[in-house]
């Protein structure tokens, strides 16, 4: 029964309600009943009853009715009770979290859809990232311009990503003057990044150059503090077996070359900057989704390196095509190579940021870490590189010092949330 608070000088007009019926608290809000029990001790009054029934009251200006009321306008819209759910809940189901039931009663995606995306999302992220190591190493090894080899690749994505838009298969991002400004610093960042990655593995085994840049994290820890980050000691720890790790390695490494070496650290050093300066410039356009972004970079890096590439090594191309030539014996299975090559090496870079856009920032990193071990066994298998006990220790001790650098950088935020919120 709902209660009244009345003025002592107000009118007040009494009509004749249906039988009563017990209030019982509601699905939609259930401590109804229990806020209508505490507005009734607050602020009693009598039943009015005529004939054994209710009678429903309702009153002039003066008058003050207290109670809560029912959310029709939700009821409405969601007739069952059950509210679809929004992209961040959506993100965190598929980083596979256990099921759970909101506050409100909203239910969660069920977990054998998740298990099945994250197989193929994972699938062809893998099998995309092997293709391309493969078929990279194969053609540096006939044909070492790591130079036109990487200009190539972005060429190709470039074309790709103006296949997409032209075609409407993906949607093209309205873009502007201070979007492409914003863009000049990451985009210069990942050319450094690509050319030095393909520069190294021109020059030592593919699994070496692997282990090396699994050391970005270490990278990301030293500049993110400089800029003026903070991470908890559990960070810190975490990057020591990686920098042990990569010391073993390289110093027991059968392909050992300076080049390579310094090749895959300068990559690290320009991926970890791209990284950073893409959440620093791009902040103001979060509606360009991961595909379209870096899309966008892949045109921009292009821009960059095909001049840079003819100044450094232009004069030998027409000299070295025609060795590989005459060292692969069929054109078409050259031709073939740098093909495969510059496809997949856009296919798995878009299906990292398209599984970045679905997956959990934890999975991606646990994911990304076992994509590795599986490229280094993959490529030591294809090419059978000799591996020493020692070095595949120090592989080892690195890639699990990755393994605990994600562990502990997600756990990070998380207990700074768990701290504002108390």
């Amino acid at each position: 029964m709902l209660t009244l608070n009345l003025l002592p000088s107000t009118n007040v007009t009494l009509c004749k309600s249906r039988p009563n019926y017990p209030v019982s608290p509601s699905p939609f809000q259930p401590n109804l009943g229990s806020r209508n029990q505490k507005l009734r001790t607050l602020s009693f009054t009598k039943p009015l009853i005529q004939n054994g029934h209710p009678f429903m009251c309702s009153a002039n200006q003066d008058s003050q009715i207290s109670g809560p009321r029912l959310d029709f306008s939700r009821i409405l819209k969601h007739p069952s009770g059950v509210s679809s759910r929004n992209t961040t809940q959506i993100l965190e189901a598929a980083s596979g979290t256990p099921e759970e039931v909101s506050p409100d009663g909203e239910i969660e995606v069920s977990k054998p859809k998740v298990n099945m995306k994250l197989v193929l999302i994972f699938g062809l992220w893998y099998f995309q990232n092997i293709v391309f190591n493969i078929f990279n190493k194969k053609v540096l090894n006939i044909f070492p311009y790591p130079w036109l080899l990487a200009s190539f690749q972005l060429f190709c994505g470039a074309v790709w990503m103006l296949i997409l838009w032209s075609s409407k298969l993906q949607p093209c991002p309205k873009i502007n003057k201070s979007f492409i400004i914003a863009l000049l610093g990451p985009a210069l960042f990942h050319t450094i990044g690509h050319i030095s990655a393909c520069v190294s593995f021109s020059k030592v085994a593919v699994s070496f150059t692997h282990v090396i840049k699994s050391a970005e994290p270490v990278f990301t820890v030293v500049f993110s503090s400089f800029l003026g980050d903070t991470y908890p000691l559990t960070v810190w720890l975490s990057i020591l077996p990686i920098v042990f790790g990569c010391s073993l390695a390289a110093v027991t490494e059968v392909s050992f070359n300076f080049g390579g070496l310094s090749g895959a650290m300068i990559s690290n050093v320009g991926f970890v900057l791209r990284n950073i300066f893409s959440k620093r410039s791009l902040q103001n356009f979060k509606e360009v989704d991961g595909l379209n972004l870096y899309g966008w970079i892949t045109i921009i890096s292009f821009i960059y390196l095909f001049p840079v590439a003819v100044f450094v090594e232009g004069s030998q191309w027409v000299a070295g095509y025609h060795k590989a030539l005459g060292t692969i014996g069929n054109p078409n299975t050259f031709y073939l190579w740098v093909l495969i090559s510059g496809i997949f090496y856009h296919l798995y870079n878009q299906s990292s940021y398209q599984a970045l856009d679905d997956i959990s920032p934890l999975t991606f990193s646990v994911g990304n870490t076992m994509k590795r071990v599986v490229v280094i066994v993959a490529t030591v298998l294809v090419f059978r590189n000799p591996v020493r006990p020692l070095n595949a220790l120090g592989s080892a001790i690195a890639i699990f010092g990755t393994f605990l650098y994600s562990q502990a950088t997600v756990k990070k935020p998380k207990k700074e949330a768990v701290e504002k919120k108390d």
